[in-house]
């Protein structure tokens, strides 16, 4: 017998990995460009806030530009549906793109608002129909890019290559800290970055997307869905559809919950919590936050691979237990500390865990469904949980902060990580139950 014949996976010839490692490449800089000009808002935050919220408290300013951050959040849900049932229906690639071109728009919209002292109230409201804007291109994003991902891996490799939409996603951030950091350095002084700077990363972002959209035009449609396009079945709409599986809706937005409260508090609100609460100078925040990300990202691969050979239940149980128990003495430690070593080492230390969530729970979702539904299945039960958990992670913390109770913050994220906890220890291990090859 020959090897390829004992191993069908081997068989994969050179043009074929060529194929699906472009495909790949092309899907997570969408992705990245994505959530670059996502992030941008919260990076560029301590900047625009004080031109769209007058107020003498730079915590109130810093509340509301997060309460329009978590704004973006509540219509993520509605999202997910509709770029979920375009790529269920009518191909992944179309929904990347429509969703890449929206994002273009919110960040446009953004980069040209005049601020309040212009318009009035008028300014702080288009700044609210942008983050929706970008809401809903995130909530499709999210759901299509995962599924696209895995799908297009080979077999062996879906928890190693799907763990690239999450190196993409925190890649965006960074994206976003970098262009702060050479705006901060190299090319403009506080005073014009608060003037008129914080207008180029939104213009940036925008002509980013655009590039991101002319090369998703050309990207490949998975082998999946053209297979379950061809089975000639008659389809439910997407939400019908997806009434038939509770047990896999409730399992996505079980596991979900915790890290993405987790993922949320570590990266988007972890840069006002170094600057106010640690106490940081804007410089070296952004350093902090900058070092953290590129650890972060160098976790996700590693961990996807590791989950390829034992499994993806045996890291979300480690992020659970480690959450649930690390949570408060870190970001306990973390208030009190003046050192920005010591904030980078802590921040760090929490990625070690959280990682075990971020790195795989894209291909976990999407090995719960069958192809015919898997962008919905993935994108809207997230989408409504990360509306619910992750988007207001800030705000709740800051409302906290102005209450003068932080540290219940702590305890409110610990707790919901250990929810999370019950769920993976009693869902299955999906590397090993996977529907990945069902196309009803």
């Amino acid at each position: 017998m020959s090897e390829s014949t004992a191993n069908p996976h081997q068989g994969l010839d050179v043009a074929d990995t060529t194929r699906r490692l472009k495909a790949i490449f092309i899907g997570s800089v969408g992705n990245l460009v994505e959530w670059y000009d996502f992030y941008a808002y919260t990076a560029f935050a301590l900047y625009f806030a004080p031109k769209f919220f007058p107020s003498a408290d730079p915590v109130v300013q810093q509340l509301n530009a997060a309460t329009l951050f978590a704004a973006g959040f509540i219509v993520r849900p509605l999202g997910g549906w509709l770029f979920g049932h375009l790529a269920d229906r009518y191909g992944r690639r179309l929904s990347l793109t429509i969703s890449v071109l929206m994002m273009c728009f919110g960040s446009l919209i953004i980069a040209l608002t005049p601020t309040y002292a212009t318009i009035g109230f008028a300014a702080p409201a288009l700044l609210a129909l942008a983050r929706i804007i970008e809401g809903l291109s995130l909530g499709g994003e999210y759901g299509a890019s995962a599924t696209y991902l895995t799908e297009i891996a080979d077999p062996n490799h879906r928890g190693f290559y799907s763990s690239f939409q999450y190196v993409t996603l925190i890649g965006g951030q960074l994206t976003a800290i970098l262009v702060l950091l050479l705006l901060q350095n190299v090319f403009l002084t506080h005073d014009q970055l608060v003037e008129w700077g914080w207008r180029i990363p939104f213009v940036i972002g925008a002509l980013l997307a655009t590039t991101a959209m002319y090369m998703r035009r050309d990207m490949h449609e998975t082998d999946s869905f053209i297979e379950a396009s061809k089975s000639g079945k008659k389809r439910e709409s997407s939400l019908r559809g997806l009434l038939n599986y509770p047990r896999e809706v409730a399992i996505v937005v079980g596991l979900t919950a915790g890290g993405t409260a987790a993922f949320y508090t570590f990266t988007t609100y972890m840069q006002t919590f170094v600057k106010q609460t640690v106490g940081l100078s804007d410089i070296t925040t952004t350093y902090v936050i900058a070092g953290s990300l590129i650890f972060a990202s160098l976790l996700q691969p590693v961990y996807g691979a590791l989950s390829d050979r034992i499994g993806r239940k045996p890291l979300l149980i480690f992020f659970g237990v480690a959450g649930t128990l690390l949570t408060v003495p870190i970001l306990t430690y973390l208030s009190q500390t003046k050192s920005p070593w010591v904030a980078f080492l802590l921040i760090s230390g929490a990625w070690v865990f959280v990682a075990g969530y971020t790195s795989i729970n894209a291909v976990v979702k999407a090995e719960l469904f069958p192809t015919s539904i898997r962008a919905t299945g993935v994108a809207v039960p997230y989408a409504l949980t990360v509306s619910i958990f992750g988007g207001t992670a800030p705000a709740i913390a800051l409302f906290f902060k102005q209450q003068g109770h932080e540290e219940w913050f702590y305890y409110y994220l610990s707790a919901v990580i250990f929810i999370s906890l019950l769920v993976y220890s009693t869902m299955r291990d999906t590397k090993h139950e996977s529907a990945m090859h069902r196309h009803e």
